[in-house]
């Protein structure tokens, strides 16, 4: 018995051998497929939601306003995807700040955002699309990130200030009627409130700060809520600034973001975030041609 156990057991190591590696394979063919299913899943809703964007009826003048002052409706609804090489300046509150470089792919018509830097720590991905917030890789958190901006916050306000005039069109929101304008630091604002039809918590409360002048929403006040819990709030301003043409696109899009922290009673307070524009790509689609 013990010779005949002997000379099976090569045998039984390589079917044993033989199965693992049909195993890993098979998973590994599961993988794969899972990716390619999730890669066309957002390019078919890229392609559904450009469909749409086709018979957009713009709600109000005051999104009509911002639209056309950043390159016109025909521009957005041929923006499939915006990606970002920044450099990003944390603040500290000793006064010193971090350095790091960041890149963005943002995709107007999806509502979404993927952060992605490699840090001390060691690679991270966020993604924030339609209001949640995804840990792809890393860390949950940068070292240097004041608490003041949580992830979630920090993904929202970039997202917002570049996409500003499509998020008007954003069917799970209203805005209220633009205020009388006021004045905020030598420039003359209509103020335009932002809340959820219905409240899930993934969507912040916001008032949308529309230039008078040029009609650019170049800053938006956030009442950020990433736990979705409505007392669990954190107040910031985000800024656009020295806003360009990507290519010859006509389009519109700020190329330095600064986030700023609020006092007591609401007023911005210290600079929390800079973000340098370095490089922009800009992937286009024409609706007119979508389909066969």
């Amino acid at each position: 018995m013990r010779n005949w156990l002997s000379r099976r057991i090569p045998n039984l190591r390589l079917f044993c051998r033989m199965v693992t590696q049909t195993i890993c394979l098979i998973l590994l063919a599961v993988f794969i497929a899972a990716g390619c299913q999730k890669q066309q899943e957002e390019d078919l809703d890229t392609l559904s939601l450009a469909q749409q964007a086709e018979v957009i009826s713009v709600p109000t003048d005051d999104a009509m306003r911002a639209i056309e002052a950043t390159g016109g409706l025909d521009t957005w609804k041929n923006t499939t995807t915006l990606e970002f090489d920044c450099v990003v300046t944390f603040y500290q509150p000793d006064g010193s700040y971090y350095l790091t470089e960041q890149h963005y792919e943002v995709r107007p018509w999806l509502n979404s955002i993927k952060i992605s830097a490699e840090e001390p720590q060691g690679k991270l991905i966020w993604k924030l699309s339609n209001g949640r917030f995804n840990i792809l890789q890393g860390t949950a958190q940068i070292d240097a990130m004041s608490k003041q901006v949580p992830n979630c916050c920090f993904a929202e306000a970039i997202l917002d200030i570049i996409t500003a005039p499509v998020r008007f069109l954003d069917g799970s929101v209203e805005f209220s009627e633009r205020s009388e304008p006021v004045r905020v630091q030598g420039k003359w604002y209509y103020l335009i409130n932002r809340q959820e039809k219905v409240f899930t918590g993934r969507i912040s409360e916001a008032v949308f700060y529309q230039d008078r002048d040029n009609s650019l929403v170049d800053m938006i006040r956030f009442a950020c809520t990433c736990s979705g819990l409505a007392l669990d709030r954190t107040v910031q301003y985000v800024r656009g600034y020295d806003y360009e043409e990507v290519g010859e696109t006509g389009l519109l899009v700020p190329t330095r973001i600064e986030i700023f922290g609020t006092d007591a009673r609401d007023r911005t307070r210290n600079r929390l975030v800079k973000i340098d524009v370095t490089a922009i790509e800009h992937t286009q689609q024409n609706i007119n041609k979508v389909g066969p």
